[in-house]
């Protein structure tokens, strides 16, 4: 279940609440008992366990796929996109 933050805009009291997507938004400040209880957007954090791709691919090796094709060779500048051959 996910960690919802919310505020109120009139006391200012602010506190993480445990709650299923599913679950209604809460609206009345427990502190002040104002409707101005606001859910607050937030970052969302997670961790990456396990193996898989973010584990071992591109993990500290200068190779890269680009190179090994057969097309033209990738940009060095850095700029964003390549000029255009002629």
């Amino acid at each position: 279940m996910p960690i919802y933050e919310y505020r109120c805009d009139t006391c200012g009291f602010q506190k993480e609440y445990l709650q299923k997507v599913s679950d209604p938004l809460l609206t009345t400040c427990p502190e002040c008992g104002k409707e101005t209880f606001s859910k607050l957007l937030s970052a969302a954090g997670f961790q990456l366990k396990g193996s898989g791709w973010y584990a071992t691919d591109f993990k500290g090796g200068s190779s890269c796929s680009a190179a090994k094709s057969d097309g033209p060779p990738p940009c060095q500048g850095g700029s964003g996109s390549c000029p255009s051959v002629s």
